[in-house]
């Protein structure tokens, strides 16, 4: 799933597009786009049809339209899932392979939900108040993220602190904190020369606080060069790939040197998932001995 700069990067190439647009008529092609709005395909086409789009929001990994007419306002959540593509197009453009849903605009325009996987889709929600913004009800249970005026800092230094799990699967916890996957919380781990496996209470206020802004930190430089492509899955609004794994530092980087001590990079599974990190600037928590 694309991580926060990535759905970033999306959002503001849709916001730019997509404001005050009227939807003149949606087509879904695909029933797995839509398996997670329970009405039905026919149901999220005819209440589509007409509105206009007023904003296009985001908190963490989840993208959302705000959509409008005299009626209602509703929520289109977007699930990007392992592959889900926003483009935009011209009416009468060619479909592109794995096309899902299709929103006919005003002006000649299209926005198109790619999706090769299918584990993707949009809903329709209502929207509820979390922390004193309106965000949709699937998602207010999201902690709000480093770019959000509600985020605190100190909460989350808080949070971690009584807790007593290893720091990566703390911070890729999207109710802690939101919008971390797992290449930026192995970038933000070696930019503060912490190892993933350390344990949340063993670690000073001071340093969790510096971790959070390294988390901010690296976010922002990734969302400035629209994010980190690996592959054509992960593509903006005009279908152009990010250039941020250019710049990364730990992740995708095992046996190359550490760009800051030279060391080898190493990797190792966590969480079903691979984690990398520089043996000499983030050592290791030593083992615990079992007790008779």
């Amino acid at each position: 799933m694309p991580e926060l700069p990535e759905v970033e990067t999306i959002r503001l190439g849709l916001q730019t597009h997509l404001a005050q647009r009227t939807i003149g008529r949606v087509e879904v092609s695909h029933p797995r786009a839509v398996r997670r709005h329970v009405l039905g395909a026919t149901d999220l086409e005819n209440r589509l049809r007409g509105k206009r789009i007023e904003a296009v929001e985001r908190r963490g990994k989840y993208l959302w339209l705000i959509a409008a007419d005299s009626a209602d306002d509703v929520a289109v959540v977007v699930h990007l899932g392992m592959s889900g593509q926003m483009l935009l197009a011209d009416e009468g453009d060619p479909d592109p392979m794995h096309l899902r849903i299709r929103a006919v605009l005003d002006g000649g325009r299209e926005l198109r939900f790619v999706d090769q996987r299918t584990f993707g889709g949009w809903h329709l929600d209502e929207t509820v108040d979390a922390g004193g913004r309106t965000v949709p009800e699937s998602v207010a249970h999201i902690a709000p993220d480093p770019f959000e005026p509600s985020y605190d800092p100190e909460r989350v230094v808080d949070v971690l602190r009584r807790k007593n799990t290893e720091i990566k699967r703390a911070v890729l916890d999207q109710t802690v904190v939101s919008g971390v996957g797992n290449i930026y919380a192995d970038e933000a781990l070696w930019r503060s020369s912490l190892h993933g496996r350390r344990r949340t209470r063993g670690i000073t206020r001071a340093a969790l606080g510096g971790l959070l802004d390294d988390v901010a930190a690296v976010m922002g430089d990734a969302i400035r060069v629209g994010g980190t492509s690996f592959d054509d899955l992960y593509v903006d609004v005009n279908g152009q790939s990010g250039y941020f794994d250019r710049s990364l530092s730990s992740y995708g980087r095992a046996g190359l040197p550490c760009p800051r001590c030279g060391t080898l990079i190493m990797r190792e599974q966590f969480m079903n998932r691979g984690s990398h990190f520089c043996p000499q600037c983030q050592p290791p928590p030593r083992a615990r001995r079992k007790t008779r």
